[in-house]
């Protein structure tokens, strides 16, 4: 197995690091129960390395009755029994650190499971009770308190509060056996730093910060009124004071945070990054941006025009465990996101969006900035159908059955064709189940062909790794004909690429015309075809990589190429 510890003096890892998400649940059995687990994750990191990532951030992973896929903790200093021991977590960060893998956990500060010993307490103390003052309880209205508090509504559909038997109302922005706590309550606070600082000391390089625009609420909790402002609960100006807090303790450590922002004001959501408060924050304009060169365009140039004036470098991320894999997604009429359009039986054209998520790979990976990568989209995985006796996610519920949820892109991964469950673990069926074509998209298989998913991002991710110029650092873009993407890195390479379209490409085309270059006095350019037609390249030395063969020397529809250039 390859890699090496990172460097002591390297701070600014985190500026251009690729990201692995490891969603434990799915990622490897490795004591064949069913569920994937830290001892899975351990015998898998070969993988990891191979691939090329820098870091892998792991979902939650701590004690929870798994009511919204371990987003409601009841203990985080424990990990879930399920997945492991803390021993064995200490154990994971540490060897994967010796392999030049860093650490980054899920921090769920909104609310906490039904099960944490601060909400029984509260549940026990009933009414009145300082156990209480730790969330929101309040009385109903209505003549017998029959009426919620208030008309707030559950980011999983229905009511955001839930009634107990002593008369009592209690807050929930997500799933009821997910109760909010009060962050005006100064133990909530200190609780948090605590955490932060037991992981920090077991060797966490990051935090994940999950919802983490919703954790301050108006004390009032007044009813939603559309227009108002400011929101009750959405971006309220106390949450920075709390993330200041946060970092003085991260830069203790040398830590870094990434936070889960969904703002779609751009003033508002850069104040999350200024210096003395999150290093990076998930852009999900980029996620949701559907496949076309105009909308894509813009969504880049926003976002890195919002995060340039406090300098702090953009995410890129194509999917996650709450949202409809890539290749699904971009295969659909409707290629952007949106959780109220996910719908049962949505046609799909698979190959398309392979093409497409393709494409979309080298795009991301050519951006300035950190990229995230969520398990099994180096695999190219479509989202799956889970038969609705198996639907585990509380969104399929709460809507009424109406979305199928997000189980679809959470499927345990397959790693050995010829194995039961396609290697995932060998004993026991998996807990959410694999359609029957999954062994076709296994690691194994991958590794062996030249035109496989994995193979494009194992290359990619060493150019990435090898070739000066990708990263964090300047783009500008280059002109090009209406439909194609195409933007430039300054580079001063050495002409370490692959120089004949290896990885998918055939190596044809307009190279023979202008030679090999050195690579001294080039850019790295990346262009992305999102028309119906081939377009033709522009004048390079070099042919680095493309996400499919090149025709006739020219770039064909939904395909994209890394070219080294003359300025």
């Amino acid at each position: 197995m390859e890699g090496s510890p990172p460097a002591p003096g390297d701070t600014l890892w985190w500026r251009d690091a690729v990201i692995y998400q490891v969603y434990v649940r799915s990622f490897a059995d490795g004591d064949g129960d069913g569920t994937g687990d830290l001892a899975g994750v351990r015998a898998r990191l070969p993988h990891l390395v191979e691939l090329g990532v820098d870091a892998l951030w792991f979902t939650p992973w701590y004690l929870s009755p798994l009511a919204d896929g371990g987003y409601d903790v009841a203990d985080y200093r424990t990990i879930d029994p399920a997945f492991g021991t803390l021993a064995e977590a200490e154990k994971l960060i540490a060897e994967a650190r010796a392999l030049g893998l860093r650490t980054i956990i899920d921090i769920v500060p909104n609310h906490v499971s039904d099960r944490h010993i601060w909400f029984r307490a509260a549940l026990a103390a009933g009414p009145g009770r300082p156990e209480r003052a730790l969330f929101h309880f309040r009385a109903g209205r209505g003549e017998h308190g029959e009426v919620p508090p208030n008309d707030w509504v559950s980011e999983f559909g229905g009511p955001a509060w839930t009634r107990l038997d002593d008369g009592e109302w209690y807050l929930h922005l997500f799933a009821p056996e997910q109760p909010d706590l009060n962050w005006a309550h100064p133990s909530v606070r200190r609780e948090h730093e605590e955490v932060l600082r037991f992981w920090f000391e077991r060797g966490v390089a990051g935090v994940r910060i999950d919802s983490a625009a919703l954790l301050a609420k108006d004390p009032a909790l007044p009813d939603f009124t559309a227009g108002r402002d400011p929101h009750p609960y959405v971006d309220l100006d106390e949450l920075h004071t709390i993330y200041r807090s946060w970092r003085a303790i991260a830069d203790t450590y040398g830590a870094v945070f990434v936070g889960e922002v969904w703002l779609p004001d751009t003033e508002r959501f850069v104040r999350y990054l200024r210096p003395d408060e999150l290093h990076t924050a998930f852009n999900f304009s980029f996620l949701a941006c559907p496949w076309d060169a105009g909308r894509m365009r813009a969504a880049i140039e926003a976002t890195l025009a919002e995060h340039a004036p406090v300098g702090a470098p953009a995410t890129w991320v194509l999917c996650n465990h709450d949202v409809t894999r890539t290749v699904t997604r971009y295969g659909r009429e409707e290629s952007g996101f949106d959780f109220a359009a996910k719908e049962f039986g949505t046609p799909t054209d698979h190959g398309l969006g392979t093409r497409r998520a393709r494409a979309a790979a080298l795009l991301s990976l050519a951006l300035p900035g950190s990229v995230y990568l969520y398990q099994g989209e180096e695999l190219g995985l479509p989202e799956a159908e889970i038969p609705l006796d198996r639907i585990e996610d509380p969104m399929h519920a709460r809507s009424g059955g109406t979305d199928p949820g997000r189980d679809g892109c959470r499927v345990p991964l397959p790693w050995t064709a010829d194995a039961p469950y396609s290697g995932f673990g060998s004993a026991t069926e998996p807990w959410l189940p694999q359609p029957e074509f999954w062994p076709a998209y296994a690691a194994d298989r991958q590794t062996a062909d030249p035109g496989s998913m994995l193979t494009l991002y194992r290359e990619a991710l060493r150019l990435r790794r090898t070739v000066p110029g990708f990263g964090d650092g300047p783009m500008h873009w280059r002109e090009s004909v209406p439909g194609v993407l195409s933007f430039a890195r300054p580079g001063t390479g050495d002409g370490s690429g692959t120089g004949d379209g290896s990885g998918t490409g055939d190596g044809s085309g307009p190279e023979d015309d202008f030679g090999p270059g050195d690579g001294s006095g080039t850019e790295l350019v990346c262009v992305v075809n999102f028309s119906a037609e081939p377009a033709p390249l522009p004048p390079y030395t070099e042919v680095l990589l493309t996400s499919g063969p090149l025709v006739a020397g020219r770039l064909p529809r939904d395909t994209a190429v890394w070219l080294r250039a003359a300025p």
